[in-house]
């Protein structure tokens, strides 16, 4: 989740002035990072309402005890006197437009690390959380969507407006959606190209291995991953995969050039957020004038507003994010850093990964997609092969990888390797705990609870 903290005012007016911000972040090698976020749910026990901001148990209630909790070393961020967000030196606890509760952990150089700080977030809310069940799913499992809260963001409210009525689910992804995602780093733009092509190519197969959302209104969907088929019905001008990414010659400059077309959800005023009236930001940049008629050149900051507002399956921001995994509870979460960090941070296992699917044309790709949002493992691309092979494939070149990086943390692809031998996904166990158990709610939240 963006915070709004607008830090970039310098005014833009160029194409090199939007590339070199994303160039900017380039890092030797010898310095790559790897991140990690993760969204969970909030439902009140023992009848799974979702949780609102206000009131006792709500989420507000929930940010002023962590920050209590963190004696000092967490900071409210607050809009409009109300807390949204508690920030600390590398991390932040922020929230999402229902309520979804979010970490975005510090960078690191150790899985170990990154693992610690999992656990002692979630022991921290888990002890600060007044009857809340916090749970590990990629779609919110039980109640309507006109049943949650939005949470009192200047931002969110404008993305109601702008993107609520671009898709059929684009609600949906707002407010009923949970993910884990993986944040990794670049050295230079053939650096860079290499990862989105390797990432765009079986970023599908790695989705299938992380399928957790099976329900809706506590009932099976018919698809495994529905988090996923809700992202293809919010909007196809923003969301999905890019096939320029697969494409030769692919740099800063395709990308830029692509979000330049894209609408902008909202013009950001300091506090102040209005409709973007769909302009593209290339008229804003070309023009210096808003659909409204305000004459304003664009800043860096309105940039890099826009560019939290494109949700490309592969983003690329400051760091390249790899986006398409339902989230999921610990240890299974560590495997999704582990799996893309060894795909990636390897030039080898690149290429060993792009191979894949490197003769599908981008069409059978996406058809792909779809057959993965439904049936995750048992998929099938356009030879026949099934995603459950794929796989099993993809890990064994993330095995190598690790090995040849400083991440050599290979257990934490244990559990993948479970899944894929087993070839029972987690949406698939929730499905027949909740059969075995005739329907109990309490079956899935049983799977799914990590706070």
């Amino acid at each position: 989740m963006s915070l709004d903290l607008g830090a970039q005012s310098a005014a833009v007016s160029s194409i090199d002035e939007l590339v070199a911000y994303i160039r900017g972040a380039e890092r030797p090698a010898e310095s790559w990072l790897v991140g990690v976020e993760h969204e969970k749910v909030g439902v009140h026990q023992p009848g799974l309402s979702p949780v609102g901001y206000y009131g006792k148990g709500g989420i507000r209630e929930l940010l002023d005890a962590i920050a209590h909790s963190a004696n000092g070393s967490q900071h409210k961020h607050k809009e409009n006197g109300q807390p949204i967000a508690l920030l600390s030196d590398n991390a932040s606890v922020t929230l999402e437009p229902g309520g979804q509760l979010e970490l975005s952990g510090a960078p690191s150089k150790s899985f170990a690390a990154i693992e610690k700080e999992i656990r002692e977030h979630l022991d921290v809310v888990r002890k600060d959380s007044n009857g809340v069940a916090w749970l590990a799913a990629g779609y919110r499992p039980f109640g309507k969507r006109e049943e949650v809260e939005w949470m009192p963001k200047g931002r969110y409210a404008a993305m109601k407006s702008s993107l609520g009525p671009r898709g059929r689910l684009a609600q949906d992804m707002m407010l009923m959606t949970a993910t884990v995602q993986a944040n990794l780093d670049w050295s230079d733009e053939q650096d860079l190209a290499e990862k989105v092509r390797a990432s765009t190519a079986v970023s599908p197969i790695v989705t299938a291995l992380f399928a957790n959302s099976p329900l809706i209104e506590g009932k099976p969907s018919g698809f495994l991953d529905f988090r996923y088929q809700v992202w293809r019905e919010t909007d196809d001008a923003r969301c999905g995969l890019l096939e320029q990414m697969i494409k030769p010659g692919w740099g800063y400059r395709t990308y830029v050039e692509w979000a330049l077309d894209v609408p902008m959800l909202f013009i950001r005023n300091g506090k102040e957020y209005k409709d973007a009236q769909q302009q593209p930001f290339r008229d804003w940049l070309t023009t210096g004038v808003t659909r409204d008629g305000t004459k304003a050149q664009p800043s860096l900051q309105n940039w890099v507003d826009h560019l939290t507002t494109l949700f490309p399956e592969v983003r690329v921001k400051r760091v390249l994010e790899l986006r398409g995994a339902d989230v999921v509870p610990p240890p299974l979460m560590m495997s999704l850093p582990a799996v893309w960090t060894g795909l990636l941070y390897d030039k080898d296992a690149r290429r060993a990964a792009w191979e894949l699917t490197k003769k599908w044309s981008f069409k059978e790709l996406v058809d792909f997609q779809g057959q993965v949002a439904r049936h995750a493992l048992t998929a099938k691309g356009p030879n026949g092969e099934t995603a459950r092979d794929l796989a099993r494939e993809v890990l064994a070149i993330a095995r190598k990888g690790l090995k040849a990086t400083g991440f050599a943390e290979e257990k934490h692809l244990d559990p993948l390797s479970n899944i894929v031998e087993s070839g029972r996904t987690l949406a698939e166990r929730v499905l027949e705990a909740m059969k075995a158990s005739g329907g109990d709610p309490q079956a899935a939240v049983r799977l799914w609870q990590i706070a």
